[in-house]
């Protein structure tokens, strides 16, 4: 078995796999987008902490206000360059902690006792939030350093899980969607395989093009340009490119094929939801030391000849 056949093979298949990334990685950023995913569930989180009554007047506060992200208002928008603010995506904890102290009143009272502190955290509207402050004060918390102190270890923590509940989210749309890709495309990784082991000029081409996209620097490219780069490997991918068995072919062979097939569709599925940065990385470190080797060979040949020559 020839190993540089083998290493090219691989080499063809990670490429389809970025590709294919690539593509449901710009989808989802454009749904998450639209439908404001992260947006939504940092202010679930907020909720937790300020309380219902109170989410509208907390997130108007103009520190807040500030980190909205401007983005087209739909999808229709960029014809007429039409944007808005968007929901909250990100918060530093520090402006956090301050928005949360404004709203309660604590920021124009740094000077306050046990019982001024109390009656300042009574007027807020029910949340874990006042209730975590009602257990701080409750061990011996008061001042308003150590207050800040807690709040700030708090708040840093509830945006973890904000940050955290939306990569899961995000994580299951993008297994979902890569399921649906393959089966959309009918990629099936063991057809892939056998056409670019059989196939010396496509090995050739997807190496070529692997050092191309090595070379990129990770940028992000246009959904038309990585169906292009696709259909440019010439890679007979789709369902009416399926190899179906021969004619006169036994239950066996059928149940064989399905089997097969079945099992290479889930191994595009498997390898496309791990994400076009995943496989960008392998790919660019399959190819440096491939480039790298015919740099030095060349600088070798370079050295030899000038050498001789003043011989």
């Amino acid at each position: 078995m020839s190993v540089p056949q083998v290493f090219e093979v691989a080499i063809g298949l990670i490429l389809v796999y970025y590709i294919l990334g690539s593509i449901i990685s710009l989808v989802t950023q454009w749904i998450n987008e639209f439908f404001e995913t992260r947006g939504k569930a940092l202010e679930r989180y907020l909720i937790k902490i300020v309380g219902d009554k109170k989410i509208g007047d907390f997130l108007n506060l103009p520190q807040l206000q500030a980190l909205r992200p401007i983005r087209y208002k739909n999808m229709f928008s960029v014809f007429g360059a039409i944007t808005e603010p968007k929901k909250i995506e990100k918060i530093p904890v520090s402006t956090l902690v301050d928005a949360y102290f404004d709203m309660a009143g604590l920021t124009a009272n740094q000077e306050v006792n046990l019982l001024q502190l109390a009656e300042l955290i009574d007027k807020l509207p029910d949340s874990e939030g006042k209730r975590a402050f009602i257990s701080w004060i409750n061990q011996g918390v008061t001042t308003m350093e150590d207050l800040r102190k807690r709040t700030t270890a708090y708040f840093t923590g509830m945006l973890e899980q904000a940050a955290a509940t939306f990569r899961s989210n995000a994580r299951s749309f993008v297994i979902v969607l890569s399921i649906g890709i393959t089966v959309l495309f009918g990629t099936d990784s063991i057809q892939l395989a056998k056409t670019l082991w059989t196939n010396a000029e496509l090995r050739t081409l997807a190496v070529a093009k692997a050092e191309v996209v090595a070379a990129q620097e990770g940028s992000i490219a246009s959904i038309d340009d990585l169906i292009r780069e696709l259909s440019d490997l010439t890679i007979r991918i789709g369902w009416w490119h399926t190899e179906h068995p021969a004619a006169g072919a036994t239950v066996m062979d059928w149940l064989l094929f399905i089997v097969l097939k079945v099992i290479g569709l889930g191994l595009t599925a498997a390898a496309v939801s791990q994400g076009s940065s995943f496989w960008y990385d392998l790919l660019k470190k399959i190819t440096s030391p491939a480039t790298s080797s015919s740099s030095s060979k060349s600088s070798d040949g370079s050295s030899s000849s000038s050498s001789s020559s003043s011989g």
